[in-house]
């Protein structure tokens, strides 16, 4: 399908609501998964990221081989921190029973082994004073912005900015107990955020000791903001933190990972750098 075309589909889907969305959530959700799963087995990896994109939209509870199919789509776009992210959910979550146990845990060592091979590559090349190139497996955030845009299978750079940020930030959820990650259930504080003229609506979605959902929004401005956001982190709470560049308060509750923090707080200064460039509403 050319880009012309799948042009076309967005716009019946807008003008026929029936067309985009005639199921249930959870028959979305299943529908999507089988496309998925067969474009994968196809090696058809642009049609796998268009509907993992659509099924990380969708706010349903997600079989676990949505992370494996995520994993390797992932990999296949060379990011490979965020592909062993999905593999290793998926491990966690489906078992040794699970269907694509072993494939699973042979790519998290295929990544670790790349990524081990290329520092070590690095690191020799600036010992031994070569001014040879090396290939590293980087975060997606160093990453430029036409590889983000073809693995999100976005039309604009806002665009991929913006699905990248909520995948990291779903990743990233923080947890009461981080021993003990059940991928079953969320996160117990996680959040989305979606730009709306001018501003970004932050949702925070907290969990509460009896399981309910207690969801708050709050909205950060585009212009007149500082696009540096700070990150950091507390081992002894067990959590790291983004702050609110404006009056250095907490934006973000995420789980105890620095590199993660980082890359979240990145990730959301060229965000917020891209919406900028949009000349703000008179």
């Amino acid at each position: 399908m050319n880009r012309h075309c799948f042009a076309l589909l967005l716009v019946l889907g807008g003008t026929f609501p029936g067309l985009a969305q005639a199921l249930e959530p959870e028959h979305e959700i299943r529908r999507l998964m089988l496309a998925a799963e067969e474009a994968v087995a196809a090696e058809q990896w642009g049609k796998a990221g268009e509907y993992l994109n659509r099924l990380q939209a969708m706010e349903g509870e997600k079989p676990p081989t949505y992370f494996y199919y995520r994993g390797r789509a992932m990999l296949h776009a060379g990011h490979g921190h965020q592909a062993r992210a999905s593999l290793e959910r998926y491990v966690d979550l489906a078992g040794a029973d699970g269907q694509y146990y072993q494939q699973s845990l042979k790519l998290i060592t295929e990544i670790e082994q790349q990524t081990s091979s290329s520092l070590k590559s690095l690191a020799e090349g600036e010992d031994s004073g070569s001014n040879e190139p090396v290939a590293v497996i980087r975060p997606a955030d160093e990453q430029g912005m036409q590889d983000l845009r073809k693995l999100y299978l976005a039309d604009s750079d806002q665009q991929a900015l913006n699905i990248h940020l909520n995948a990291l930030l779903e990743t990233a959820g923080w947890r009461r107990d981080s021993t003990v990650v059940r991928l079953d259930r969320p996160a117990d504080i996680r959040y989305r955020v979606e730009p709306e003229k001018g501003r970004l609506n932050i949702q925070e979605i907290r969990r509460q000791p009896d399981g309910a959902l207690l969801r708050t929004t709050q909205y950060l401005p585009v212009f007149g903001v500082n696009p540096r956001f700070r990150s950091d982190c507390e081992p002894v709470v067990g959590a790291c933190w983004v702050y609110d560049p404006r009056d250095g308060s907490r934006l973000f509750q995420l789980a105890p990972d620095a590199q993660q923090a980082t890359e979240v707080a990145r990730t959301l200064g060229r965000l917020v750098r891209e919406l900028q460039k949009v000349e703000p509403a008179q």
